[in-house]
């Protein structure tokens, strides 16, 4: 990684005319004669006639109905800025879900700002780092320079894109704190813009602020449903990937079904959602098992969760368990199939006009009569349930809402979600599972270890559901037949 004349101090701070350099660079300074050098011999690169990018129509709907959410008020959403990994290195940027959401930006330090015009209606304008100046040398001096990190949009190509007038940020911080009136801030994303605020705001206001955005998701748009079925579909061919490599992952570890996943992520959209799940033998009896790093056992199973996030930043969520070897043993096959019966049940409780609630209690039925059955937990049914005593071997509710985020809408009111009703438009995750820990003496030895979890993607229709992961078979009978199709 280049190291060489990098300032110190973030771009959008400096002053614009002298940039600081790095302690321990090679080269002493910049010579007057280099400074001219770079200043010319450049060609125009400004992009015109760009056409709004896919959902602008669909943020503008959504920036008038915030509008009319808080008539005669200041609403500010920013984006975030970048975070440090170690010393002078970042993590990858990922834009709040709120500014993306109402703007289609993903830039780092961007600001939607919507100046109320009256007792009714706002204007929006979305604050932005320009180009980096090729008159100062912040585009080569710079470590956020546009020859460091690459080319930003310019203003004037902001706002084809967009559909919003755009400004620079450098300049909204003075403008906020001489600002006058009401205003509301999404909090936790941005230090400067907060600051600018600190004397304007209130906690309460805010959090209402960030309790609508939250809600306003909860309905996709034609968009939004249709960025997710990609995700999901990516998702199906990430995971078809991983069963053809499972021989290399046997050979070394969790690990390369990681990569192998990451890399469809990567190549078909911008990342993964969230940190991918791949837990061999009894790591999958742990529900977030991100380290991937224990061994692949032919005999073991597979838990995969993992879900490829769409450019547009909406991301799937899917879960199989898989046979490693390609066929379930016995005991693997009884407590995978009651998991598939207890979201079947699940599944087909989603359905508008249903309570949010429905499709869990009927999973989680299904799970607690099976454990009765088996003889690991007294019933009767209606006992088990009442004092939740099979969440011993279930531990997590059956599913919840998804989008942008992986738990989407997870700061709207209870009574507007768990408590709520669901509507077409909705998309949520039905996703039941049974762990048995490899230390629980509860239950019989043959069942130790092992970890079960079936989870897919359902979009709330007019008329029922829709499976949008359907592309990835769910019985177990289908599951082998499609390993054993894929690995030829």
């Amino acid at each position: 990684m280049a190291d060489e004349l990098t300032p110190e101090t973030p771009e959008e701070e400096q002053p614009q005319k002298k940039h600081k350099q790095r302690k321990n660079a090679l080269y002493p300074g910049v010579s007057e004669e280099l400074a001219e050098n770079m200043r010319t011999g450049w060609a125009d690169t400004e992009l015109r006639g760009l056409e709004p990018i896919a959902q602008a129509a669909h943020t503008a709907a959504r920036r008038a109905a915030l509008s009319a959410r808080f008539p005669g008020e200041r609403l500010v959403v920013p984006a975030g800025r970048l975070k440090t990994r170690s010393n002078d290195t970042e993590y990858p940027f990922r834009a709040s879900t709120e500014y993306a959401y109402l703007t289609g930006d993903q830039a780092e330090n961007g600001v939607l700002v919507l100046e109320p015009t009256g007792e009714t209606g706002h204007t929006a304008t979305v604050y932005l780092l320009p180009r980096s100046d090729r008159e100062n040398g912040e585009f080569w001096l710079s470590g956020q320079g546009e020859l460091w990190v690459g080319r930003r949009h310019s203003l004037a190509e902001a706002e084809q894109l967009l559909g919003l007038p755009a400004k620079d940020v450098r300049e909204l911080p003075e403008a906020l704190a001489e600002a006058t009136g009401p205003v509301r801030f999404l909090r936790g994303h941005d230090a400067v813009i907060e600051k600018a605020l600190t004397d304007k705001v209130t906690a309460e206001r805010d959090e209402e602020l960030r309790v609508y955005l939250s809600e306003a998701r909860a309905v996709k748009d034609e968009f939004e449903i249709g960025e997710l079925q990609k995700a999901v579909d990516s998702t199906v061919r990430g995971f078809e990937d991983v069963v053809k490599v499972l021989d290399e992952a046997e050979a070394t570890s969790e690990r390369y079904i990681e990569g192998t996943f990451f890399l469809r992520a990567r190549v078909e959209g911008n990342d993964v959602g969230y940190g991918s799940i791949c837990a061999a033998g009894p790591h999958a009896c742990t529900l977030h098992w991100v380290r991937n790093d224990g061994d692949v056992r032919s005999g073991d199973l597979l838990l995969l969760d993992a879900g490829v996030e769409t450019h547009s930043l909406y991301t799937a969520d899917v879960t199989r368990t898989l046979p490693i070897n390609g066929t379930y043993t016995d005991i693997q096959r009884k407590i995978y199939d009651a998991v598939y019966e207890s979201q079947e049940a699940g599944i087909a409780a989603v359905k508008p006009g249903a309570k949010f609630r429905d499709f869990h209690d009927a999973s989680q039925r299904v799970l607690a009569e099976k454990l009765v059955e088996w003889g690991l937990v007294e019933g009767p049914v209606e006992r088990v349930l009442e004092l939740g005593l099979q969440r011993r071997w279930t531990l997590h509710g059956t599913g919840h809402m998804l989008g942008m985020d992986v738990h989407d809408c997870a700061a709207a009111r209870t009574e507007a979600y768990v408590d709520g009703t669901l509507e077409p438009g909705m998309c949520l995750t039905v996703e039941p599972g049974l762990y048995f820990q490899a230390d629980d003496l509860t239950v019989p030895e043959e069942y130790r270890g092992i970890g079960v979890r079936i989870e897919d993607d359902i979009l709330v229709t007019e008329d029922g559901n829709r499976n949008m992961s359907a592309g990835l078979p769910r019985a177990s009978d289908e599951v082998e037949a499609w390993m054993a199709r894929l690995k030829g």
